[in-house]
């Protein structure tokens, strides 16, 4: 089965533009180290009543939008050797400078998940 590294982050509404340009540079790092997907979603319908809202978990502010992301592999040995390659790629350090994050990385919610169903 499949194996997914899994993403929730709050972007200033003003960055998401610009958080959009750093992700799809950042999708074709990770395709061509062997990811076999990713995306990028960015929130549309957050105001929910049932269960607890990507709004809420993210505890977005004014002004802010929850994006949720996903990168599939073929195993979690397999997602092991694209990350450490990727995090070796020198365009990987240009796009991701810590003081130009077009979002706050401190409240980016992140883990990897083993597929259980894949109907």
């Amino acid at each position: 089965m499949a194996y997914i590294d899994g993403f929730v982050l709050p972007v200033l509404k003003k960055n998401l533009q610009s958080y959009l340009r750093m992700s799809r540079k950042a999708g074709k790092i990770w395709r061509g180290h062997g990811a076999l997907e990713y995306r990028e979603c960015v929130g549309d319908d957050l105001n929910v009543k049932m269960g607890l809202s990507f709004r809420r978990l993210s505890k977005l502010k004014s002004g802010e939008i929850a994006v949720f992301s996903w990168i599939v592999y073929k195993s979690r040995a397999h997602r092991d050797r694209v990350n450490a390659k990727v995090m070796q790629d020198p365009r990987l350090k240009d796009i991701c400078n810590e003081d130009s994050m077009p979002f706050d990385v401190k409240r980016m919610a992140y883990g990897g998940f083993k597929v259980a169903v894949d109907a």
